[in-house]
């Protein structure tokens, strides 16, 4: 008897600030793949509000795709990569496992057996929807090689701007503190350990900067925010378009340094040791913390996505990422 096939829903950006669920056919499973029922998935929110307002270059198409996304860039596209579930069919240590994969928003999907990675016990499966965060952030901190009893500024309190201080804060002695204009970050901040400032009030002299506000504004305080010869470590992405640098006053005088760092490649200063799954496995791990449930601040159920979603991303929208709930 042939094997049945099934279907799933999925969310799909199909024009400028429009959201659409579709149906699809899922085949059953191939050896190499499993079948997973959706529990939760996080919306990324800077990269999906660019997605949204079709704001990806032309140029990133390829290197901005998600690891299983189907459609092409700007639209229509189906793009997440924060999703956590329960393995329906697939390999007996597997089947019924929570499991996090990277892959769009939708009920059920297949995934490779490798892409699909077992979720701690510890780590509730809401809760593990920031492990692509949590990796971006890891990485950034590797990419800084920022250290024990560092003087450190992270600039732009999102969710990789707020677990970039949740995991600096964790390193003998350091000092802290998030930089957002948001006063009511300050809260979230402090119930992980961080010091808060606003622009205005920002520490200087700092050892190493963080920026992840993808605004001008924020890239010059953490410009402002380095010591002699810091680090300021780039997190943004901006999209199409051109976004202004102040490289003038004691930048140069100061010897600076601007570097990037992107989630896409393992940081170097660990690449010949660390894979890409090794990386993820840790981030799960690191998410073991309870406190790390107050960035979870807003759940909207699938069916309500299409509404919702564009509100949540619109530009000047309050608030972190939603989760989404099935």
């Amino acid at each position: 008897m042939a094997a049945t096939r099934s279907t799933a829903r999925a969310l799909w950006y199909t024009a400028k600030g429009k959201v659409e669920i579709r149906e699809e056919t899922l085949c059953p499973p191939a050896a190499d793949q499993v079948l997973v029922r959706t529990l939760f998935s996080g919306v990324s929110r800077g990269t999906e509000r660019l997605v949204s307002a079709g704001l990806v270059g032309e140029c990133e198409w390829q290197r901005m795709r998600a690891p299983l996304q189907d459609g092409d860039f700007p639209f229509p596209v189906k793009y997440g990569y924060c999703a956590t579930g329960i393995v329906e069919d697939g390999p007996k240590k597997l089947r019924d496992r929570p499991v996090f994969v990277l892959h769009p928003h939708q009920t059920r999907f297949l995934a490779p057996l490798a892409m699909a990675v077992p979720v701690p016990d510890g780590v509730p499966p809401r809760r593990a929807v920031l492990a692509a965060n949590m990796e971006t952030a890891l990485n950034a901190l590797w990419d800084a090689g920022a250290g024990a009893a560092d003087r450190i500024a992270v600039v732009g309190g999102g969710i990789v701007g707020l677990l970039v201080g949740y995991l600096a804060a964790r390193l003998p002695g350091a000092e802290v503190t998030l930089v957002d204009v948001v006063r009511e970050r300050r809260s979230l901040a402090e119930a992980l350990g961080i010091a808060f400032a606003t622009p205005e009030a920002a520490p200087a002299e700092a050892d190493v900067v963080f920026h992840t506000s993808a605004t001008e504004a924020g890239l010059a305080t953490a410009i402002a925010c380095a010591g002699e010869e810091a680090t300021i470590v780039e997190l943004s992405w901006y999209g199409a378009g051109a976004t202004p640098v102040p490289l003038g006053g004691a930048f140069h005088s100061r010897r600076l340094k601007l570097v990037a760092s992107q989630v896409g490649a393992v940081a170097a200063r660990r690449r010949a040791r660390w894979s890409h799954r090794r990386r993820l496995e840790a981030a799960l791990a690191l998410l073991a913390d309870p406190r790390l449930d107050t960035l979870l601040t807003a759940e909207i159920a699938f069916e309500d996505a299409p509404r919702l979603l564009p509100q949540l991303l619109g530009a000047g929208t309050k608030g972190l990422a939603p989760v989404i709930r099935y």
